[in-house]
């Protein structure tokens, strides 16, 4: 149980990740492709909104569709260069008045209930600046928890010209979270083909949550 003076998942800012050009669906946002009736970050939306005080979308593209969600939408300051994840996450620490943002890629629906209180207490416990997703079989970097402090140096990284999120983690103390027991959480969509499998996978996994 979690020390009554440790900070809550109240301190959390959620970011949902949907700034990429998704080069392997053909350039399809992926955030907005439908899996049985439901945009792929809606299903994200529903795991996420409870876990956290406040939930962002990070998207580039096709910004006015992504305000139909109820949702603040940030774009990266270059949005039309795409930096990657990293430039999505910086965007949120910018904006956000919590001690901690919680960032997700859009197209990963099988996010578990504890996702956020997990990641907070794997970092309290090790004193650490950042708490990453490891799924079992490797480390899922764009699932993480960042403390708001690291916004300058995240822009000083970005300003540098590098991109590589392993490179920056690497730079602060960053602990792995154990999600060895959902490793579908790191299940992503990423072709046409993969995208028709999930309904019938995502149909099985609503019946057990």
């Amino acid at each position: 149980m979690m020390d009554i003076n440790v900070p809550s998942t109240n301190d959390i800012t959620g970011v949902i990740l949907a700034g990429g050009r998704a080069k392997r669906m053909q350039g399809q946002d992926k955030g907005l492709l439908k899996v049985n009736n439901q945009a792929m970050i809606e299903l994200t939306l529903e795991r996420l909104s409870p876990q956290v005080n406040t939930l962002i979308i990070n998207a580039n593209r096709n910004v006015e569709q992504y305000k139909k969600f109820n949702h603040p939408v940030i774009s990266d300051d270059n949005s039309t260069d795409f930096h990657g994840p990293l430039a999505g996450m910086l965007s949120a620490l910018k904006i956000s008045t919590t001690q901690y943002i919680l960032s997700t890629p859009c197209d990963s629906p099988f996010i578990p209930a504890d996702l956020s209180i997990r990641l907070l207490s794997t970092l309290i416990d090790a004193d650490a600046d950042i708490s990453v997703v490891h799924d079992g079989n490797r480390m899922q970097p764009v699932f993480a928890l960042i403390k708001k402090e690291l916004r300058d140096s995240l822009q000083k990284f970005l300003d540098n010209g590098d991109r590589k999120i392993d490179l920056w983690y690497q730079q602060h103390h960053t602990v792995l979270a154990d999600f060895s027991d959902h490793n579908d959480i790191s299940l992503n969509i990423n072709t046409p083909v993969e995208l028709q499998e999930l309904e019938q996978r995502l149909s099985e996994y609503k019946k057990v949550c």
